[in-house]
């Protein structure tokens, strides 16, 4: 693929296998070669093993020298035929690009940086591909040709470890880019020259050795199928440890009841709303939602963020750091990011737990957010009704009474069928939303309750009281009041 003119003066490179996939592009590769015949029909039975091992440690030495010996073993395939293999294994593999891989390369284009893809594999077999994503250019292995075929030989660089550096050294050099100024993102412990060169790089899903290189020289490891800044182990991230935690054998201190847990939907995105009573709501959407086995990206206050080890917890299951004071739409922006991805996100329309007398409102104010990202997106958003919580973990306590194993409070969940949504108002898709909320609620909330003082000091936090906030105007008067 040509250059762009003018270039711009940075650039973002970007391995392919176990970086930009999950794993490695060749099953689909050579499935597609299959089907025009240029390999036989019947499949080596190591070659699954082979690719398994791939994907769980990635590249190593013995395996790229054998890949290397490709180049004779094609030697008489027509490049056109390879090129049609090429062009129909393309939308496979950009399916299979990781959740976050093409929201980073629609970031590098925003800020106008050329997008590079430097891999191994022959470059004739991996251009559609890369033109199917929306790579500026690739660095590739070539195979040299004799006519319309393939000679045997590799025309220039082996694009691979030193290899693979040079290359694109030589590739910035003719398009004007300063790799000091560039972005490398790789898995692989054999792209360590690579990566020395650039200004920024960037370790993804890093093998062992690349781990240890990348924390001795404090390059930032990543992964593309969980938002940045979410680490993981053994491919399993924090959320995933938590899901096989949410059981309620292990909260003995609580009674759950769920219903409709089957209503969330297993793959795809989605907003998920609820209702704001506790500080326990979030463990609550959490237990439901592990039932579908899904991690959920949560948008909370800035304040839950701001607070030691809690907000290192928070940002580490992927959570979105909402500060209302700014009116920033960059949390909106991030949770997008995720749907695009294929997500789910959750999120409090209310903002936050209602205090005083409002805490007795039957009638939900929610804010647009939820809505305005359903507009956006075209996720679909599902309601949940929270009941019981404030038993749990009322606002007014600093932490949940977990001693409580003899009687424990009962925590209701619903969820409810997808709110439909009009994508013309969002004051009345907001408002349809919260009623669909209130009807996954007992009648009881349904209803005016004339809350005891004792009741008004449990929805307060700890240090003030109702009657602070009724002289600071902040709670509401009673449905029907002027």
């Amino acid at each position: 693929m040509p250059t762009r003119r003018n270039a711009p003066k940075a650039a973002a490179i970007f391995d392919l296998d176990r970086t930009l996939l999950a794993g490695a592009s060749g099953p689909v590769l050579s499935g597609a070669l299959r089907a025009v015949g240029l390999l036989p029909d019947r499949r080596n039975p190591a070659e699954p093993l082979l690719f398994g091992i791939f994907n769980l440690i990635g590249e190593n030495r013995p395996t790229m020298l054998a890949t290397r010996q490709m180049a004779r073993m094609a030697k008489g395939w027509p490049t056109a035929a390879v090129r049609k293999a090429a062009k129909a294994a393309a939308p496979a593999l950009a399916a299979a690009i990781q959740p976050y891989a093409k929201t980073l390369i629609d970031e590098h284009h925003a800020a106008g940086r050329l997008v590079v893809l430097a891999t191994t594999t022959p470059f004739d077999l991996i251009r559609p591909f890369a033109k199917a994503v929306g790579f500026d250019d690739v660095v590739a292995t070539r195979y040299g040709t004799d006519g319309g075929s393939y000679d045997g030989t590799i025309d220039g660089e082996f694009v691979w470890g030193r290899g693979k550096a040079k290359a694109v050294a030589e590739w910035a050099a003719r398009s004007g880019v300063d790799l000091t100024e560039s972005f490398a993102y790789s898995d692989s412990y054999y792209d360590t020259p690579l990566l020395s060169m650039v200004g920024h790089p960037h370790a993804v899903n890093p093998d062992p050795r690349l781990r240890a290189v990348a924390a001795l020289r404090r390059w930032p490891a990543r992964w593309l199928d969980v938002p940045h800044g979410v680490p993981k182990f053994i491919g399993l991230e924090p959320q995933n440890v938590a899901m096989a935690l949410a059981r309620p054998e292990l909260f003995p201190w609580v009674r759950f009841r769920i219903f409709g847990a089957n209503r969330i939907p297993a793959e795809g995105p989605a907003i998920v709303v609820a209702n704001h009573r506790s500080y326990f709501d979030p463990i609550a959407v959490g237990m439901t939602l592990a039932r579908r086995g899904r991690p959920v990206r949560f948008l909370g206050k800035k304040e839950v963020f701001d607070a030691p080890i809690v907000g290192d917890i928070a940002r580490a299951m992927g959570g979105i750091r909402v500060d209302r004071g700014t009116g920033s739409d960059a949390p909106l922006a991030a949770a997008e990011a995720a749907l695009a991805a294929g997500e789910m996100v959750a999120l409090m329309p209310q903002g936050t737990i209602p205090r005083g007398r409002e805490f007795f409102n039957p009638v939900l104010q929610g804010r647009w957010g939820a809505m305005r990202l359903a507009h956006a997106t075209g996720a679909p958003v599902i309601p949940i009704g929270l009941w019981g919580t404030e038993q749990v973990w009322p606002r007014s306590s600093r932490l949940p009474n977990v001693l409580n194993v003899v009687d424990p409070p009962l925590v209701t969940i619903r969820v409810g069928k997808p709110v439909a949504v009009a994508n013309d108002d969002l004051e009345a898709d907001t408002q349809r939303m919260m009623s669909a909320i209130s009807a996954l609620l007992p009648p009881e909330a349904r209803e005016w309750h004339e809350p005891t003082p004792e009741e008004l000091a449990r929805t307060v936090p700890p240090g003030r009281s109702a009657d602070d906030l009724d002289d600071a105007g902040e709670a509401s008067r009673r449905p029907g009041r002027d």
